[in-house]
């Protein structure tokens, strides 16, 4: 005996034959995977590269001054007449500063705390020979903590004074991250032969340190 086949019902007028995902969704599931992709690549790139930074940052800039070691001196030693040179004393206008210890040379601190572009730390000068060499130590807390030895020489020469700002500290993973996404070294370079051009400025247009230059 034969069995009726029943008959297929009829597929609604517009509708697919079979459900599936819409392909907008699809689509941008594949989108999304794809910047996942890259931004894993880019990160391992910059992971490696900051791994192959080297572990101490130094940073050293030199000028020569028309002006006698004694003369240049005194603009260093006494952390009240930086505000006449050193480009960070600009960053902020309403920064906080605190000195205290020796009023100079050895022992003399200074304690700063600004807005987000001058952060917040402290100086102390450990070492100082005058008039030929000054160390001092620089420690931030923020807007990242670190801690750095500075150290200012001053050489006489035939055409006047070469003096040298460097700076070195280590510098740990986190930093050498920083270092692959930005240009430290330029941009603190550029600090340094601003500061060392007004250093220049001041000690050639005056016989010594301007008190009117001096922050209070």
């Amino acid at each position: 005996m034969t069995v009726p086949s029943v008959p297929a019902k009829p597929t609604p007028s517009g509708s697919p034959p079979s459900a599936g995902p819409p392909r907008g969704r699809s689509r941008l599931k594949r989108v999304l995977l794809a910047i996942g992709g890259i931004f894993v690549v880019l990160t391992a790139v910059v992971l490696v590269l900051a791994a192959r930074k080297p572990h101490v940052f130094r940073m050293q800039r030199s000028i020569t001054i028309q002006a006698p070691p004694e003369r240049i001196y005194e603009s260093l030693e006494d952390f009240r007449n930086w505000g006449a040179w050193s480009p960070y004393e600009k960053l902020d206008p309403n920064m906080q500063r605190t000195y205290g210890g020796a009023e100079r040379g050895v022992g003399a601190t200074y304690a700063w705390s600004g807005d987000s572009n001058a952060g917040e730390g402290r100086m102390e000068i450990m070492d100082a020979t005058p008039p030929n060499r000054l160390a001092l130590s620089l420690d931030f807390t923020r807007p990242m903590e670190a801690s750095n030895v500075v150290v200012f020489t001053l050489e006489p020469t035939d055409s006047g004074t070469q003096v040298t700002w460097s700076m070195e500290g280590p510098n740990p993973f986190l930093g050498r991250i920083i270092h692959v996404l930005i240009d430290v070294e330029g941009m603190v370079g550029e600090q340094f032969d601003e500061g060392l051009a007004n250093l220049k400025r001041v000690a050639e247009t005056s016989p010594e340190t301007s008190t009117s230059q001096a922050l209070p």
